[in-house]
């Protein structure tokens, strides 16, 4: 499933005309990104929750050159599955 799919989804679920439901799944999602990016996690019950993870800086290798690297700190996004979710999808498999 696309955005553009959630997006059509959500206006047939709730009744509501295409042009409407685009901004409501797009403030959902944006909001949820500006959650991730000031360090917050989002916690949906059933669902999963999204946590921002701390990686330190460590040397790499170039695999092409095999040269050494520095790489520098970073946070990701990580989101770990719900109980419900996981059962849902282990039954339908």
């Amino acid at each position: 499933m696309n955005k553009s799919e959630l997006i059509e989804a959500l206006a047939q679920e709730v009744n509501i005309p295409l042009r409407e439901a685009s901004p409501v799944t797009n403030t959902i999602l944006e909001t949820m990104i500006n959650a991730l990016a000031a360090g917050d996690s989002i916690e949906i019950r059933g669902f999963g929750s999204f946590v921002v993870k701390e990686y330190e800086s460590y040397v790499g290798r170039n695999p092409k050159s095999g040269i050494s690297i520095e790489v520098p700190p970073k946070r990701l996004p990580f989101f770990k599955v719900g109980k419900e979710l996981k059962e849902r999808v282990n039954d339908g498999a």
